[in-house]
């Protein structure tokens, strides 16, 4: 019946024709409407814009204070045989410990063992201490012994790291104050075998209740790269040890700084909406790229295109604070 109606109409009617273009008319402006936010049933709309109606997991973040941090030096040839300078920034007196030639599985398992005990036993080559002050901010040069006669450390995969640099508070009363006891940074240092430049390959914390964190850094824009040289020893940090943490930047001021670096955050702007400031940072790719309107808006990541787990803030928004008192 529904066929015979259909061609009656189509052969005696034009009635036919004003209903397609109707319904054409109908399709298309429900789509338009629901490109600009209206409310528009979810059959119409795009696969992008129904993966946004999901809402990205919000990270918890705790706020600790790391009074440790370390960069590589800017003085003189790097190499095994030349030595290496490192710059530690502490916000407290400081031993730094540098080991040449640390076993890689023993730094593994010294690791492993300071979540039992607050002692680290590394089997290395050599070891250099200096005492670093609170305010000292100069660099210290670490070489190995030539009568050692250690030119490289074989070719890959090797079993020693060429550096291990741990940073210790040096004053017991200082231990109690701060819950992240100590620093393990391994370092990569050219040789005659491996001539990749001088770099961090890894940074840990290692905190007084036996915990191990590994700092990771952010990936930001240039626009946006004045925000990750900001951070500092004393920022914000998340909870859990499996997840990432913002790396010290190459400022180390305290704690009455922070408001400087928010406000000099502000200043940056989103790369989806380029009016609001980055706030956000995307897990587990960590491009820092989104403000807080924009990161409910898509499930993956507009630099990488990566799939969005959950994201966290780089600092706290002053109404967002006063909702939650309400």
């Amino acid at each position: 019946m529904a066929a015979v109606f259909l061609i009656t109409l189509y052969e005696y009617s034009p009635l036919f024709y004003i209903t397609v273009i109707s319904l054409c008319f109908v399709v298309t402006a429900a789509m338009v409407l629901g490109w600009f936010g209206f409310d528009v049933p979810v059959i119409l709309r795009s696969s992008d814009e129904t993966e946004s109606v999901v809402p990205v997991p919000e990270k918890r973040m705790v706020q600790v204070t790391n009074p440790f941090a370390l960069e590589m030096g800017s003085s003189g040839v790097v190499s095994v045989t030349e030595g290496v300078s490192l710059l530690p920034c502490c916000l407290e007196p400081c031993v730094l410990s540098c080991y040449w030639g640390c076993g890689v599985h023993a730094l593994q398992g010294a690791l492993q063992t300071h979540q039992h005990g607050p002692t680290l036993h590394f089997q290395y080559h050599h070891c250099q201490s200096f005492h670093i002050s609170g305010e000292d901010r100069e660099e210290h040069y670490t070489k190995m012994p030539a009568d050692l006669g250690i030119t490289d450390f074989g070719l890959l995969p090797r079993e020693r790291y060429p550096i291990v640099a741990v940073l210790t508070l040096a004053e017991s009363e200082a231990r109690d104050t701060y819950n992240i006891v100590a620093s393990v940074t391994v370092v990569h240092v050219p040789d005659d075998k491996y001539s990749l430049s001088a770099r961090i390959l890894f940074q840990y914390l290692l905190t007084a209740q036996g915990n191990m964190y590994e700092l990771k850094p952010l990936f930001m824009s240039a626009e946006n790269k004045g925000l990750s040289e900001a951070t500092d020893p004393d920022r914000s940090t998340e909870a859990p040890p499996e997840t990432q943490k913002r790396e010290p930047g190459k400022e180390m001021p305290g704690m009455e700084d922070e408001e400087d670096w928010s406000e000099e955050g502000k200043g940056k702007d989103c790369v989806v909406c380029q009016n609001e400031p980055v706030n956000r940072v995307l897990l587990p790719c960590r491009h820092a790229c989104v403000c807080d309107g924009c990161v409910h808006r898509f499930q993956h990541c507009p630099i990488c295109r990566a799939f969005v787990l959950e994201s966290f803030a780089l600092f706290q928004q002053p109404h967002m604070e006063e909702v939650e008192e309400e």
